[in-house]
């Protein structure tokens, strides 16, 4: 896509009237205010969900009202394969935010937040479910910014067990760890199915989660000599799956 996306509710072929659309709220003022469109220029409407429709501004109309027409039909681009899961522990401060905008700009299509044994930050109550609240916001501004029109989801926050359970049920799985003998860019991978990755907090993951991994199947990898951070350390890991499986080809 190289036009500029904006994300409505529902984009199905009911919802494209006469082939207008009147895209208004956030979203308008973003488009009219600060992108500042005018007539003529192409834009791409998405749910983020994979559905899309190419139109043309008829018309800027206030300070949050844009007309689009043109809209002839919604296309639906299909799932990536392989589908890529990065299980993300929680950093500290707002490096979780900047974790799942680059990765959602590198192209990661599922994000599961992680209550480590040794992460600092812990998601509890009211103050958990506004970082979630962060995550998911910042995952949708990120797709538009990257124009994608299928926007990784944002898990609820799991547990090491529930992590276990998603590895095992996994094509291929792997943890980010110094101990890893094998390098992550010489691993053979599957073409199809499901790839997850486990990205520990910055005191590291446990030996006890570990060897819980390793029991559902999740052997430690490397990345290169140097110590990446958490906030970064998916990032680069899903940018060697995404060329190792030709998705980037």
């Amino acid at each position: 896509m190289t036009a500029p996306v904006f994300v409505v509710d529902s984009l199905q072929p009911g919802d494209l009237t006469g082939g207008e659309y009147v895209l208004d709220g956030p979203e308008g003022r973003h488009a009219v205010s600060v992108k500042r469109l005018r007539t003529g220029e192409d834009v791409v409407l998405t749910d983020g969900r994979g559905r899309w429709a190419e139109g043309v501004v008829k018309a800027a109309e206030g300070k949050d009202r844009l007309v689009v027409t043109g809209l002839e039909s919604v296309h639906e681009e299909p799932p990536e394969q392989p589908r890529i899961t990065v299980v993300q522990a929680l950093p500290k401060g707002d490096r979780g935010e900047l974790a799942v905008e680059t990765m959602t700009e590198v192209g990661v299509d599922a994000i599961v937040p992680w209550a480590a044994s040794r992460c600092i930050t812990q998601w509890k109550g009211d103050r958990g479910l506004k970082a979630l609240g962060k995550w998911r916001a910042t995952a949708r501004e990120a797709g538009k910014q990257s124009r994608r029109v299928r926007f990784p989801d944002v898990a609820d926050a799991a547990t090491s067990k529930q992590v276990a359970s998603l590895l095992a049920d996994a094509d291929f799985a792997a943890v980010l760890h110094e101990s890893g003998d094998e390098p992550l860019a010489a691993v053979e991978l599957p073409t199809t199915g499901d790839i997850v990755l486990v990205v520990g907090p910055e005191g590291g993951v446990s030996p006890e989660e570990l060897a819980l991994f390793a029991q559902a199947g999740a052997k430690p990898y490397r990345l290169g000599r140097s110590v990446l951070r958490t906030s970064t350390a998916g990032t680069a890991a899903t940018a060697v799956l995404l060329a190792r499986t030709g998705r980037w080809s």
